[in-house]
């Protein structure tokens, strides 16, 4: 049994007797945008799974992450929160490169729609941000949403963060920011 919540997206994959069978696809209203661009959290999603890939090479992975779209800066920009650790390690002290971090932004940024680079050239949108959490970063923000209600053992990570004092609390465990250079084909 599965719960959804009103308003999420789902695909209907098949039949078992004459009930449906779903594939989840995304939350309605999960976007981040500055401007005119909007970006999904499928599409996020995707653009983060490419971005992975220059993790591996230097054994880290990421095990959480959200965003929020900063419209307090001038230009808006996309800032990712990610929560990362040693694949082969229990340590939670990253030596973080910051070509790689770089580099992860600019995969980012690459894998969003046309719409989000076409606005990032003219610069109606700022260089997109990844920040580095403390691990354990994204368990406090778990118990700040439960203290607000939410039921423990079906909360999810938001994909995308919108009340201040969540992202407050993921921004206070920053270790390290990064940003993207811009060399967008």
């Amino acid at each position: 049994l599965y719960r959804y919540r009103v308003g999420d997206i789902l695909k209907v994959t098949g039949f078992h007797n004459k009930s449906p069978k779903f594939q989840f696809v995304e939350r309605q209203n999960v976007v981040l945008s500055i401007d005119r661009d909007k970006t999904s959290e499928a599409d996020l999603s995707k653009a983060i799974k490419a971005a992975e890939i220059e993790l591996e090479p230097h054994g880290f992975l990421l095990t959480a992450y959200s965003s929020f779209a900063d419209t307090w800066s001038i230009p808006g920009r996309y800032i990712l929160f990610w929560e990362l650790k040693l694949r082969d390690s229990n340590t939670d002290q990253l030596k973080l490169d910051s070509n790689t971090m770089e580099q992860c932004c600019g995969r980012v940024e690459e894998s969003l729609d046309f719409i989000y680079r076409l606005f990032r050239k003219m610069n109606l949108i700022g260089p997109l941000e990844i920040r580095v959490v403390k691990f354990g970063a994204f368990d406090e923000l778990m118990n700040f949403f439960v203290s607000r209600g939410a039921a423990p053992l079906q909360y999810k990570t938001p994909c995308c963060l919108k009340i201040k004092e969540a992202i407050e609390i993921v921004d206070s465990r920053v270790v390290g920011k990064f940003f993207s250079n811009g060399n967008l084909a």
